[in-house]
């Protein structure tokens, strides 16, 4: 499978889009952040990044 067929979200933090990992294969629905980092800053405001 190439990485263009690969199902996409966007993060709601950064709001850049991220792609499926083969380790959240199990959990992609779950999925909500691309990163730990935006993860851990779900409650402080965008203007940190970009």
């Amino acid at each position: 499978m190439k990485k263009s067929d690969l199902p996409t979200k966007m993060c709601p933090v950064c709001e850049r889009p991220f792609t499926w990992r083969k380790k959240w294969e199990k959990n992609w629905e779950n999925v909500r952040y691309c990163s730990k980092r935006c993860a851990s800053s779900k409650n402080k405001t965008k203007s940190n990044y970009g």
